[in-house]
């Protein structure tokens, strides 16, 4: 990406949003038709935009659900929390019951009834109330659900990240969150995935719930359904979790819902993301590489590398290191996104677009920001690693494309 100051810098961060880069040329063409021809539409008539959206995205998610089980419905919201709101309000309304799961570590918003699933006390400082019907358990407690539904009142659904974002790239154990949607199908709750940050091909598959065999009942997602352009986001779901707006499509509106030039950037969204879903291998493949060489390269700083794909997380031995790592980056042209619940966690995102040549160039970046953050006493100088070798001249990558179109503040 060019900065207003003419600076290049690899974005490796933005909160997972930027999967297609910067401006994504197709992305921006297809909004730009929309802006021409119908850039904003009453809740009162019928939105074709959206209705093609809607239809499209329940195609893509569509064989891909195990054992048969189907989900054609779709709801648009602009951010993350919009969906994690609606999936979690239609679970209560379809089951009639009030008392909802989540799994500690887990992030899934911060506007009111989100914030009562996210896990991490820190967003709720000053707040009363917002944890009322939600149950916390423990990743991998396989009998967690089982026990929660046995004890009463009912509970209406189990949520999950299947690789926890904020919680420092936490990849959850498949076999329990199998059990967990087999023991919430078993007393009539909903096994709910969030994958707003994880999905869309950032950890491989287009679902990491669907693609693992997990029997979800919904699926969330936004974050690069946008394209890197506009806010964008969706709750796929069952019939029956749906039905009770398809009763009474008045139980949850929102004014922007569904937005033309929102929903006008799905459909090149997704088809841009597939056609370059075989560079995710590679490119993480070439992540794997790279951040093994860190580790081994600064023991004592770098603690653990976690993630799956091109969602990452370098564990360092304190917050403090972290930190200062981060603010190395920044001035250095790299940018990483933060663990805010987990504060000795920095988040590696990097988009489809980008080169193995540009992983190896964020390598540099990295090693060279770990030294200066351990020699400015950031870490124990016992754990300070050793200098790196000289980089050598005209070793940094040519701007990618879609790194410098636009002035990105």
């Amino acid at each position: 990406m060019r900065l207003s100051d003419g600076r290049s810098a690899l974005d490796f961060g933005s909160y997972a949003v930027t999967l297609l880069g910067h401006r994504h040329p197709a992305v921006v063409a297809a909004v730009r038709a929309q802006l021409d021809t119908m850039p904003t539409s009453t809740r009162s008539l019928a939105n074709p935009v959206a209705a093609r959206a809607a239809a499209r995205l329940a195609a893509y998610f569509g064989g891909r659900a195990p054992g048969g089980r189907l989900l054609p419905k779709v709801y648009f919201g602009l951010n993350g929390a919009d969906a994690v709101e609606v999936a979690v309000k239609l679970a209560r309304l379809a089951t009639g019951r009030g008392r909802v799961l989540a799994v500690r570590g887990g992030f899934h918003g911060k506007s009111l009834g989100a914030l009562g699933l996210t896990h991490s006390a820190l967003f709720r400082t000053g707040l009363l109330g917002t944890r009322t019907d939600v149950v916390h358990v423990a990743a991998d407690d396989a009998g967690a659900v089982r026990r929660e539904a046995a004890r009463g009142p009912g509970v209406a659904a189990v949520v999950f990240e299947p690789v926890q974002g904020e919680n420092g790239a936490a990849v959850l154990p498949v076999e329990v969150l199998r059990r967990w949607c087999a023991d919430a199908h078993a007393h009539g709750a909903f096994a709910i995935a969030d994958e707003i940050q994880c999905g869309l091909r950032r950890c491989g598959e287009p679902s990491v719930a669907l693609a693992a065999g997990l029997p979800v009942d919904a699926v969330l997602v936004g974050k690069p359904l946008g394209g890197g352009v506009v806010p964008l986001s969706a709750v796929v779901c069952s019939e029956e979790m749906y039905a009770p707006l398809a009763a009474d499509p008045f139980l949850h509106s929102a004014t922007f819902g569904g937005h033309p030039l929102s929903c006008a950037a799905l459909d090149p969204a997704l088809t841009a993301i597939e056609e370059l879903a075989g560079r995710g291998g590679v490119l993480a493949d070439a992540l794997d590489g790279a951040l093994a060489a860190l580790a081994a390269a600064h023991p004592g700083v770098v603690g653990a590398v976690t993630g799956a794909g091109l969602l990452r997380g370098i564990d360092f031995t304190s917050a403090r290191a972290a930190g200062a790592v981060v603010v190395e980056l920044a001035g250095a042209g790299l940018l990483v996104s933060p663990c805010l619940g987990r504060p000795t966690t920095v988040r590696l995102l990097p988009p489809l677009v980008c080169s193995e040549r540009e992983i190896a160039e964020a390598a540099e970046i990295l090693d060279a920001a770990v030294t200066v953050a351990s020699r400015s006493g950031a870490v124990p100088a016992a754990a300070a690693p050793a200098p790196p070798p000289p980089r050598a001249p005209g070793s940094a990558s040519a701007p990618h494309p879609h790194r410098t179109l636009g002035d990105d503040t």
